[in-house]
């Protein structure tokens, strides 16, 4: 099965590296998009915080792309081209609705949330959703790897129970039903770097039908 996934990547790479070489057009929003996702990641393995002077011009040239440039299915899609501006401010406005849950339970950063609000100009409102998706996915394998490393797997666990439990006392006592912060913090996520994972992979994916389709 790992041999299929690789060899699906490999295949969708080459198609991505032969729809560039027809429209070179499509070199500037890749280069610009996964320029700003490394140094995004840059500042958060380094200091745990995504500069607002990073994530404001980025959205702001994600924006740009989306006014300026001929009009297709995406700027990341076939046929390239720009969806135009409002669809990126879609795309910023589902990208912040996400993640801001998280950001509002103590689980990641401010700056997490605005870093899926930026791709979201680039990528538009239903590619930014599988962004989105799969960062979230790469995020719990992110936690999962932080957490072994560190011994602190039981803690996550006793963390997540604890959470459930009170969601289910909750609805039982006819109470409005929501998920509680965990009380034992288990410490603060690079989460930049599964932001950029499941950009690059929704980049890689964006042309799959069965995933297009689900989005």
């Amino acid at each position: 099965m790992a041999d299929t996934w690789t060899s699906a990547m490999a295949h969708h790479a080459t198609e991505i590296g032969a729809r560039l070489a027809a429209d070179p057009r499509a070199l500037l929003p890749l280069a610009l998009l996964l320029g700003l996702m490394a140094a995004a990641v840059w500042h958060d393995v380094r200091a745990r915080r995504i500069p607002n002077a990073l994530v404001l011009p980025g959205a702001l040239a994600g924006l740009a792309l989306q006014g300026v440039l001929p009009a297709g299915a995406g700027l990341y899609a076939t046929p390239f081209g720009a969806l135009g501006v409002l669809a990126g401010l879609a795309g910023m406005a589902l990208g912040l609705a996400m993640l801001l849950p998280m950001y509002m339970l103590g689980t990641m950063g401010a700056g997490d949330v605005k870093l899926l609000s930026m791709a979201g100009a680039f990528l538009g409102p239903q590619q930014v959703l599988g962004a989105g998706l799969l960062a979230l996915l790469a995020g719990g394998v992110l936690g999962l790897a932080v957490a072994m490393q560190r011994g602190d797997l039981a803690r996550v666990w006793n963390n997540l129970r604890t959470m459930l439990l009170s969601t289910v006392l909750r609805r039982i006592g006819g109470g409005r039903v929501s998920v509680d912060a965990p009380p034992t913090p288990t410490g603060q996520l690079p989460y930049a770097i599964a932001i950029a994972a499941g950009t690059a992979l929704q980049l890689l994916l964006a042309d799959v039908p069965a995933w297009r389709d689900l989005l």
